[in-house]
């Protein structure tokens, strides 16, 4: 961690998360509390050094950005913990990867990555709101589940998630695809422009000739997929978006300008009105606005995984300390010839 930072100037003085949490966001994080076993699961993953192994992974292989490596890059990511009045920045590791990405990993030491192709993509502005949405992740404390989830994530890709674990990622995508909608808004808090926050995920979508592309068309676009299509379409919509990590890019921008239309925004960045971090917080208030956004569907995925999470909680346990034996044998042996 590095404690320096650029000169303030515009902060949001002890903003606590609830300013910009999503209700989906507030729903999935209640019913993940009530899980079986699931806390006892992330932590084990944790435990068995998964996330130190990611940690490795990008100190080896990605450069460590500073000062002195691409110092521009490096202070628009430290600007955005400024702004959200954080006194510690996290480690800004550069990747090489065709995809456009960043990502905050860590439970406790967070580090964020950024993909190389997401800075060449992005103009200055578009990568302060790719930052300040990653640092909301971290003054959100999401890095326990999503460190988790990204283990999990890659497991799947490597062809080796067991059974048991299969629940946990499905509950864990939920409760990420809510989280991403609260940094969605962070990031125009922290550029002030939620323009420039629908246009940075336009930007993403497409991929390529980016400054050529046309934001009101792509924000019209957005109200069709939200709005229009038969009740097939809107159930392969669904099905579509059970499927990934984040939520796609029109509904993002389509969910980030009806919290700006609702006068939220303007609140907190025009007349500094918003929640601070010792505040008292009313369970009965908060637990009513999350049930109130379509936290049905919610509450039944997280209860549908809940129960096999729960059934196979011993089952888990065996598994991961067996993984975790044998790598070490294997690493043994290898040291050993």
């Amino acid at each position: 961690m590095s404690s320096q930072v650029p000169e303030k100037g515009y902060q949001l003085k002890d903003i606590s998360p609830r300013a910009f949490q999503h209700p989906a966001d507030r729903a999935a994080t209640a019913a993940l509390s009530s899980v079986p076993y699931l806390d006892t699961v992330v932590r084990k993953l944790i435990e068995l050094g998964y996330e130190r192994a990611l940690r490795q992974t990008f100190l080896g292989s990605a450069v460590r950005l500073s000062e002195e490596q691409l110092g521009d890059v490096w202070r628009e990511h430290a600007i955005a913990y400024a702004t959200l009045d954080m006194t510690e920045v996290p480690d800004l590791y550069l990747s090489q990867f065709p995809m456009p990405n960043a990502m905050a990993i860590g439970s406790k030491r967070p580090i964020v990555v950024v993909q190389s192709e997401l800075v060449s993509l992005l103009d200055a502005p578009q990568r302060r709101a790719v930052f300040a949405h990653e640092a909301a992740h971290v003054l959100s404390d999401h890095g326990l589940y999503r460190t988790a989830l990204a283990i999990l994530v890659l497991m799947t890709r490597a062809a080796r998630l067991p059974l048991p674990l299969i629940p946990v990622r499905t509950a864990l995508m939920e409760w990420g695809r809510a989280t991403e909608l609260s940094a969605d808004r962070a990031a125009a808090l922290v550029t002030r422009d939620p323009l420039v926050v629908c246009r940075t995920l336009m930007s993403l979508a497409g991929g390529a000739m980016v400054s050529e592309l046309d934001l009101d068309a792509f924000m019209r676009q957005g109200l069709d997929y939200s709005e229009k299509g038969s009740g097939l379409e809107r159930l392969t919509r669904l099905s579509l978006e059970l499927g990934v990590t984040h939520p796609l890019p029109v509904k993002r921008t389509h969910e980030l300008m009806s919290w700006v239309r609702s006068g939220e925004f303007d609140r907190i960045v025009g007349h500094g009105e918003y929640p601070r971090r010792g505040d008292p917080v009313d369970a009965r208030v908060e637990g009513g606005e999350a049930v109130s956004f379509y936290a049905e569907r919610i509450r039944a995925t997280i209860r549908e995984t809940g129960d096999s999470v729960g059934a196979a909680g011993q089952q888990l346990a065996d598994w991961l300390r067996g993984s975790r034996g044998a790598a070490d044998d294997e690493q043994e042996q290898e040291q050993g010839s």
